[in-house]
């Protein structure tokens, strides 16, 4: 007779699985709760400045540029939710890593009996939670500013946290192998990068070549393709190379960041 229980009473593999994996949620759902209840002065105002970024980017673009093409309108409204999610994983995650680093709770968190994957699966989750409000809004009312017709792709339930995924995650990792000073730094030229300098609102070919040939191995395109491609499923679809270097961005930013954060503090 055989059982999944030890003769000396220990638990078999299943057991043993079961209880890790009943562990491992435990601890997210702890670190998640403590890195909200951390911020909880700063969630209410980063998400209205999340949700004003996506209206201001929107009718910003619109004063601008004035009556768009269908064309046009088309990435001025699917810019505006792409830009809330990148801003959060590039910009707001390096520096809210930076202020944790400053104030020592990082190194204290880096203390506790537990896995760095969930440690970094806790944080990310915080941020995507942060950004959702901004993207519904951006998307809602990108759509109303230039008279676009969205045809949302079920799919969008797995690119929205794939996107802030990556950029939560290349956020991470450099704020972590920086200086705060530098991580702030750069997490402000990220700002005119993104904004001004990426394929996101706008198509790459309005670009100098260079900066286009740049932006195909980056995974800011990437994210914007794939944006597109589930808020207007029945108007663009995901390239296959775009799709190609965001799947190695997201294994690359995922393995990076779990790596930095196993080395000492």
């Amino acid at each position: 007779m055989t059982s999944s229980v030890t003769a000396i009473g220990r638990p078999g593999p299943r057991e043993a699985l079961s209880v890790s994996a009943s562990l491992v949620v435990r601890q997210f759902g702890l670190l998640l709760q403590w890195q909200v209840r951390r911020m909880t002065g700063m969630v209410p105002l980063l998400v209205l400045v999340q949700a004003l970024l996506a209206v201001t980017t929107v009718f910003g673009y619109g004063l601008l540029i004035g009556t768009p093409s269908p064309a046009a309108a088309a990435y001025l409204a699917t810019g505006a939710p792409t830009i809330t999610l990148i801003m959060v994983g590039l910009v707001m995650t390096p520096q809210a890593v930076a202020q944790a680093k400053t104030e020592g709770s990082l190194a204290w968190m880096r203390t506790l009996p537990v896995p760095r994957t969930v440690f970094l699966t806790a944080d990310l989750t915080m941020y995507t939670l942060i950004a959702l409000p901004g993207t519904m809004l951006g998307a809602v009312v990108g759509a109303w500013r230039f008279g676009i017709t969205l045809s949302i792709s079920p799919w969008i339930v797995l690119a929205v946290p794939l996107v802030s995924l990556v950029a939560a995650t290349v956020g991470y990792s450099a704020a972590l192998l920086l200086k705060p000073q530098l991580a702030q730094l750069l997490s402000q030229l990220l700002v005119f990068v993104t904004l001004l300098f990426s394929p996101v609102s706008f198509p790459a070919d309005r670009m100098p070549d260079w900066l286009a040939s740049v932006h195909h191995w980056l995974p800011i395109e990437p994210m914007a393709d794939l944006m597109r491609s589930v808020l207007m499923a029945d108007d663009f679809t995901m390239p296959a190379r775009s799709g190609v270097v965001l799947a190695a961005w997201t294994l690359a930013a995922l393995v990076g960041a779990a790596a930095v954060l196993r080395r000492r503090a």
